[in-house]
């Protein structure tokens, strides 16, 4: 038997006037009781809010080992260009970045001061996971032309889903779980998005560009707004998002990046490819599983960590390529 992926590792939630290093939780002991936790089966989303499943993907064999650094090949027309991962930490990852009040709402920001464009990232419902963070450190910290400055708001006030209804095997649990996903639609951060930008615009009037990232969720929630017509970015990236809807690619008007899993559904992210008419990047990680690049990466797992550095990669180079 395939043993499953371990829980991911919650990341430290700090006061809003924290320094940038040494972030503390106010739920340390929630967290750490947590962290020992080790489920039956990982934590996932399937593309349908109201029912989760998941499957065992097979790991990699244990001679396998990780190369320093991995190299995307060019594909469906997607060039190389340059830029450097910084290391990627599979346990103990120390935050980059802060936790500051934006628009009234807590976000992790991250990146140089005197970045020019703008990145919002979009959790999955898990929040502010380790590798959710370290993932926005890498798009703000990596060796690339174009440096960013990557702001992540907390959606969900300090309340996202607790691992450990996942599996929602019990009556309770997915009692639970759906009077979570009924108080946090994604259509709510997809409206409020456009005056979370204004706020960003007034405290960071260097920034004159912005770009969006969302995961799982979080890539709904890029699909909902980048198609509406209050849409504020200029780029958009979805990772392993849920509820994928081919409807909603052909009135997305910027450039827009899926990365999809092998557990999401193959033939609406075709349709929703197929329906792009901007310039885009869709590549399926077929042996990966729906969250790789964020809460659900077991980093400890060489080629997990491979593909989590290629998505970043990807995301990076494709924002470098049409971005301007």
């Amino acid at each position: 038997m395939v043993p499953p992926l371990r829980l991911p590792h919650r990341a430290s939630v700090a006061p809003l006037n924290a320094p940038r290093t040494g972030l503390t939780s106010s739920r340390g002991n929630a967290i750490a009781s947590q962290r020992c936790i080790r489920p039956t089966s990982r934590p996932a989303c399937s593309s349908s809010i109201s029912s989760c499943s998941s499957r065992n993907i097979p790991l990699p064999p244990s001679r396998l080992q990780l190369a320093p650094m991995s190299t995307m090949q060019a594909t469906h027309g997607h060039s190389q260009a340059c830029c450097n991962i910084p290391p990627v930490v599979s346990e103990g990852y120390v935050p980059k970045g802060s936790y500051e009040e934006v628009g009234g709402m807590k976000s992790y920001v991250t990146g140089l001061e005197e970045a020019t464009k703008g990145i919002v990232a979009v959790f999955d419902i898990f929040g502010y996971f380790d590798q959710t963070l370290q993932g926005a450190d890498i798009l703000a910290t990596s060796d690339h032309h174009q440096k960013y400055k990557v702001f992540m708001p907390d959606w969900f006030n300090g309340s996202p889903c607790p691992a450990e209804w996942y599996p929602p095997n019990t009556e309770e649990k997915q009692k639970d779980l759906g009077e979570w996903f009924g108080k946090n639609m994604p259509q709510g951060p997809a409206a409020a998005l456009p005056g979370y930008i204004a706020a960003l615009k007034a405290a960071n009037p260097s920034i004159t560009s912005w770009g969006l990232i969302g995961y799982c969720w979080g890539g709904k929630v890029a699909e909902i707004v980048t198609s509406g017509e209050d849409n504020p970015f200029e780029i958009a990236a979805a990772c392993h998002p849920a509820m994928v809807d081919p409807a909603g690619a052909e009135k997305i008007p910027v450039p827009y990046i899926l990365l999809a899993s092998g557990e999401d559904p193959a033939e609406d992210v075709k349709q929703f490819q197929n329906k792009l008419k901007v310039p885009h990047h869709v590549e399926t990680f077929g042996d990966q599983v729906h969250g790789w690049m964020a809460a659900r990466a077991d980093l400890s797992n060489p080629r997990i960590q491979e593909e989590y550095i290629r998505g970043y990669k990807t995301v990076l180079e494709f924002f470098g390529k049409h971005w301007n």
